[in-house]
């Protein structure tokens, strides 16, 4: 395996700087705040990333031009079947912990603090401000039949070509349209960063970034469709007042500023992607991989549509044309199930005897709805091999391995396509987010698309959530790389892998 370390600094972001009003750009080398000792400046920041299995609240300090990042504090956030039926989340609990882990920061003093979070969950707000009900999870079956109902009012060509936003059965156009119509009236929507914002300090808006991923924003206006929100039924009302990032938001308990981030986690980490010039390709990896580029512009073609690529909002009126797969869920799920049935398995020991498993035996879609929900994904894998008339993996080395060469393929075809899409030549793929650390699956990435790997930042999300917020409050002007990366080569395999593609669907 050909894993070297590198260090490279990012490039500047596209378009016109995201400041705060009235701030003044610090230039590189004046960072304003605090000592760290030895007399090197320092400003501190927060951020709240809020994943789908796990919450963290980090301290991130600029520190002499770069983001040194501190894990305050860290919790499970994941869902739970409540009495009735229904995956929610616990967003009291979620809260409680933002606080404690804000208590943490205060030492710190810090300038702000910015929240991102998974996408399309909301809550809804009555008259009073208060949260009515529970906030559903996305995975949760009662979006069933919805993009069905939706096509009676909208078919799916004009709903493209106003959103941009590839079809995923749990958008939260679907999760609005399974409600019921009087439990809309009189509410405001809240996406989650949106929400804990708000209870925060009060003040409701919607930011850009996660609103893209609602299939009610205009691609190209970045604006609430009107139109759409029409033929869906919406009430007045509903939809907030859109945030850009960086903007402000108000003030938190103990005086401290909230500033809207891009505050969809993908588009925080992807903002912390350390790229030299256009020619990248990123795959954000975590509980799902989003696999795309970075555009000036949408991509709102037929074939774009018919391909399943979504166009949302990224900083400085970027666009992030991706495909949303499946991801790690795949194998934390299998972890999962093997160890309630008594197997102790440690993640490191399975991956490196997954690596000692005959290549390319079976290969799967990954992203086949079947793993849409949470259950025994061993069984499920073992059921697509037999359909398909392949081997069945019998062992969790054997599983892991065949979960690792799907994704890798996923990431693969992701690229490749979108590349075509928006006709842009790709010289390397940066791998951001917790899959970074997951050293056969970057090298199998490498060994599926051909290109070199560039494997980190881990904590992408925060790291991008404290940049916007730290060129918000003009102390820095683009984000470096915090962490050195690490580089995986090709190894030459592309018959091999086009092979197991053609097996998997994706040829």
């Amino acid at each position: 395996m050909d894993r070297r370390v590198v260090r490279q600094r990012r490039r500047p972001p596209l378009g016109a700087r995201c400041r705060a009003p009235g701030r003044r750009a610090a230039r590189r080398g004046e960072p304003a705040g605090r000592s760290a000792g030895r007399g090197r400046p320092v400003t501190a920041f927060v951020a709240v990333d809020l994943g789908a299995t796990s919450g963290r609240v980090m301290l991130g300090q600029v520190i002499e031009g770069t983001i040194d990042l501190t894990e305050l504090r860290r919790f499970r956030t994941g869902p739970r079947e409540r009495p009735g039926g229904g995956l929610r989340w616990d967003v009291e609990e979620m809260y409680a912990e933002i606080v404690a882990g804000l208590r943490e920061a205060e030492g710190a003093e810090p300038v702000s603090i910015g929240i991102d979070s998974w996408a399309v969950d909301y809550g809804l707000l009555d008259a009073d401000g208060r949260l009515d009900g529970d906030v559903r999870c996305y995975r949760d079956p009662r979006t069933d039949g919805m993009a069905a109902r939706l096509r009676e009012r909208v078919d799916d060509e004009t709903l493209y070509r106003i959103t941009g936003l590839q079809y995923l059965p749990f958008n939260t156009i679907y999760q609005l349209l399974a409600e019921p119509e009087e439990r809309l009236a009189g509410k405001t929507m809240l996406l989650l960063p949106d929400l804990i914002g708000y209870r925060l300090t009060g003040e409701f808006g919607a930011e850009v970034t996660n609103a893209s991923t609602t299939a009610l924003l205009d691609a190209t206006t970045r604006q609430w469709s009107t139109e759409l929100a029409d033929k869906v039924g919406l009430p007045a009302g509903l939809l907030p007042p859109l945030r850009q990032p960086g903007e402000p938001i108000g003030t938190a308990p103990g005086g401290v500023p909230v500033v809207a981030v891009a505050s969809h986690d993908t588009a925080s980490a992807v903002a912390a992607v350390p790229a030299l010039g256009d020619r990248f390709g990123y795959v954000s990896c975590g509980t799902w991989s989003l696999a795309g580029l970075e555009l000036p512009a949408p991509v709102l073609t037929d074939e774009a549509r018919r391909a399943n690529f979504t166009n949302e909002a990224g900083i400085d009126g970027t666009v992030r044309f991706l495909r949303n797969t499946m991801g790690l869920w795949l194998l934390t799920e299998s972890l999962r199930v093997w160890r309630e049935r008594g197997h102790d398995i440690r993640l490191d020991d399975v991956l490196k005897a997954a690596m000692r498993e005959p290549a390319f035996r079976s290969i799967v879609d990954a992203d086949h709805p079947v793993f849409l929900t949470p259950g025994d994904v061993p069984a499920r894998i073992a059921t697509l091999c037999r359909e398909s008339g392949q081997p069945v993996p019998e062992t969790p080395p054997a599983v892991v391995r065949t979960i690792l060469e799907s994704l890798a393929l996923a990431h693969a075809d992701s690229l490749r396509t979108a590349a075509r899409l928006a006709d842009r030549e790709l010289d390397v793929v940066h791998l951001v987010g917790g899959g970074a650390l997951n050293e056969p699956l970057c090298q199998l990435t490498a060994d599926a698309c051909g290109l070199p790997v560039l494997a980190g930042p881990v904590e992408a999300s925060a790291l991008g959530n404290v940049f916007v917020q730290a060129r918000a409050a003009g102390v820095l002007a683009d984000v470096p790389s915090s962490a050195p990366l690490a580089r995986y080569e090709p190894r030459g395999e592309q018959a091999a892998w086009r092979t197991a593609a053609e097996r998997a669907g994706l040829g």
